[in-house]
């Protein structure tokens, strides 16, 4: 199984069969605070319709094209984080994220898009990782910023959330830019 250990608290690891109610318990925990920015959130009711969606996150890391982690913090499933596929061709990913309302504020998501950007750049030696975040969705584009992104433009009415059109910004991550803040695996 992959796991990614991003410092003594945050791991990263692909979600199992075993994760299907955990899983379902943190999103239904948190659905007020989720639903704002992710439309998929309403249509999850019920554990058992992981069974279904973790094979094929675990058949898209088997094929080599992205993956879906849970984010533990000391141990607790408090969010996911993945590349939403991998574009070998053109060596560019996409990362996605959330994370519980609980987690918010402890840097939890900042250090796990950093592991990922260590991960894309070193261990699979992509050149370009974007992150794309609703315009308004202030805390989620707080990370790309943080990590010291370039915002590379707007995607106008280019997500439909709950009836009703966002724009979406991008932000993109170049391998040369990482490496050269002094970014290192280590």
């Amino acid at each position: 199984m992959f796991t990614l250990k991003v410092d003594e608290e945050i791991e990263l690891q692909l979600f199992q069969l075993k994760d299907c109610k955990e899983l379902y318990r943190m999103i239904d925990r948190n659905r007020s605070h989720l639903r704002r920015w992710l439309g998929w959130v309403d249509d999850m009711t019920s554990p058992y319709q992981y069974e279904t969606i973790i094979p094929m996150w675990l058949k898209q890391f088997a094929d080599n094209n992205g993956f879906n982690a849970g984010i533990r913090y000391k141990g607790e499933l408090v969010g996911s984080i993945g590349f939403h596929y991998i574009d070998w061709r053109n060596s560019h990913t996409t990362i996605g994220y959330y994370l519980a309302h609980n987690a918010e504020g402890r840097g939890i998501m900042t250090r796990s898009v950093q592991a990922l950007l260590n991960h894309a750049f070193y261990d699979l030696g992509l050149n370009r990782v974007e992150i794309r975040c609703g315009e308004y969705n202030l805390k989620s584009r707080a990370i790309p910023e943080r990590l010291g992104f370039t915002i590379e433009g707007k995607v106008r009415d280019g997500e439909m959330l709950y009836n009703e059109f966002h724009d979406l910004i991008i932000y993109g991550m170049l391998a040369r830019d990482w490496k050269s803040r002094g970014h290192s695996p280590f």
